[in-house]
């Protein structure tokens, strides 16, 4: 039949579907949840986003934001707001209780891909080489960080170390004052001081286009995964490559840090767990016939969705696969997690809910080797794998907050990076990743 699992695991997935959300007319590019995770926020093919409600017994659609004229390609929430980016190259603001658009920001020439949001201020990449900075309230655009060769793609943004500006250290930019991460097509991630827009640093060592990045939670290290197979660990304030983690064999799509530890998805099928303070790669999970579009770590449990149209869930300690969900008909592009219910979008149209319940103790553990065993307990020891991962996505992690583009966990629309994973149409969108051919 082609699966992976047993046909067991085949007839349990059925049980496991809750609702399928068809409502969308094109395929959902991306999802994103508000904060107390009651609603969540569909971008699609169709150019409309959609508002779900998750916490009903009945998850249901509560609104529909109408008015782009391209593609949406990014959502979040933030506060009593949704905003959303386009291919039309506009961002829109849109008031969640009327679904009415209250602002259109205007200013970006190509395709708008990322977007984060501080409360003040709102950032965006696009393919037009440029990440703009905009003011939250009045929609105008304050300023402009000009300096990649080719398309932006992923963002961070971290805060001025107020520790560190307590202690006297007032003549480190690099530490005093608001950092802006972005990743480009041109090979190089870079950093910017928020206040003027310059650049403080460029990190240069990859041979592809950067697609993902993260932060360490303390926001001293940066990790940035390529085309070239590689991701790469930076010292952040002095821009130093400090490890380069190698094993994927083909373009590394998306990564997400959960304290001492790294999980990433590659167009070579497989997600990998890595130890961030020393580049081994600790778990392989196989059994995608397809790229690793999105990865989520949760609760000692990663979920991984796949171009096969297949959503799994591996013990992330062990690797074992806990649990296999079957019924997208194309590609998957996001999911995410409220209490035991899992949301995945599909390039197929539809959002599906899954029935999480019960995974930690679903089966049983895979048998490991003891040098795998002594291995595994040396990092649980570092407060590796069963932590929970509340700095990522705008989530605190102390007293600082960094904002990482909710799209750091899974590729945008179906992007492979690799021709022979793309269909025609999704080659004609990736002109700005091609272009360094």
């Amino acid at each position: 039949m082609g699966s992976c699992s047993s046909k067991k695991d085949g007839e349990k997935s059925k049980s496991y579907a809750l609702q399928v959300l068809d409502d969308h007319d094109g395929g959902i590019n991306c999802m994103a949840l508000s904060e107390d995770g009651s609603v969540l926020v569909t971008g699609s093919e169709d150019k409309t986003a959609r508002l779900w409600s998750t916490k009903t017994a009945l998850c249901e659609c509560i609104g529909i934001l109408q008015g782009h004229e391209g593609y949406i390609t990014c959502v979040l929430l933030e506060e009593n707001f949704v905003l959303t980016g386009s291919s039309d190259s506009t961002v829109r603001k849109w008031d969640i209780s009327t679904c009415e658009c209250v602002q259109v920001f205007k200013g970006h020439k190509s395709v708008i891909y990322r977007m984060i949001c501080t409360g003040d201020f709102v950032f965006t990449s696009s393919y037009d080489r440029t990440c703009l900075c905009w003011d939250f309230d009045t929609a105008e655009c304050v300023r402009v960080f000009r300096g990649h060769k080719r398309g932006v793609y992923p963002l961070i943004f971290i805060p001025a170390d107020e520790e560190e500006m307590s202690n006297g250290d007032m003549y480190n930019d690099e530490i005093t004052t608001d950092i802006l991460i972005t990743g480009s097509a041109d090979f190089t991630a870079r950093t910017w001081n928020f206040e003027t827009g310059k650049c403080i640093k460029v990190f240069k060592g990859h041979k592809g286009a950067v697609t993902c990045m993260a932060t360490d939670p303390l926001g001293k290290m940066l990790f940035t995964g390529s085309t070239d197979q590689t991701i790469k660990g930076w010292n952040l304030y002095k821009g130093d490559c400090l490890r380069t983690f190698e094993g994927h064999t083909a373009s590394v799509i998306c990564l997400q840090v959960v304290n001492k530890m790294m999980y990433t998805g590659s167009s070579d099928h497989t997600g990998r767990a890595w130890v961030t303070d020393f580049g081994d790669c600790t778990r392989i999970y196989k059994g995608h016939r397809h790229t690793v579009s999105c990865i989520k770590y949760h609760d000692g449990l990663l979920f991984t969705g796949a171009g096969d149209c297949l959503v799994r869930c591996f013990d992330a300690k062990s690797g074992t696969l806990r649990r296999q969900m079957r019924g997208h008909q194309m590609a998957l592009n996001c999911l995410q997690i409220v209490d035991d219910k899992l949301f995945t979008g599909s390039h197929d149209g539809s959002v599906r809910v899954w029935d999480i319940r019960g995974l930690r103790d679903d089966g049983v553990f895979g048998k490991e080797d003891t040098k795998d065993k002594d291995k595994m307990k040396e990092i649980e020891k570092m407060g590796g794998l069963d932590s929970a991962d509340n700095y990522q996505n705008g989530g605190t992690n102390g007293d600082t907050k960094i904002m990482i583009d909710d799209d750091a966990e899974y590729g945008q629309d179906n992007h492979a990076y690799q021709n022979g994973d793309l269909t025609l149409d999704e080659r004609s969108r990736e002109r700005a990743v091609l272009d360094m051919v």
